[in-house]
């Protein structure tokens, strides 16, 4: 238990941060399961840019890594341009 008031600021500041950045990481990942299991190349390149700006807002905000963005962009791109 914290012993101080700054400290027990920190921690509800600290729950309400890692709720939003959970939230924020599930999001990422089902923009990201919505392109890959998309099958008509319509559909998934309609959810890549959704993808694309998620990622760009996450790595933006800082919750994910910039390379970590850049790489899963990568790969999005070339799996929606694989389709027929």
């Amino acid at each position: 238990m914290p012993q101080h008031k700054s400290a027990e600021k920190r921690v509800r500041q600290s729950a309400r941060r890692h709720a939003r950045n959970k939230a924020d990481i599930s999001k990422m990942k089902s923009v990201i399961k919505k392109v890959r299991s998309s099958k008509e190349k319509e559909k998934a390149a309609a959810a890549l840019k959704i993808a694309v700006k998620t990622l760009d807002q996450l790595s933006a905000k800082g919750i994910i890594h910039k390379n970590k963005a850049a790489n899963q962009k990568s790969s999005l791109t070339k799996y929606v341009n694989a389709l027929k």
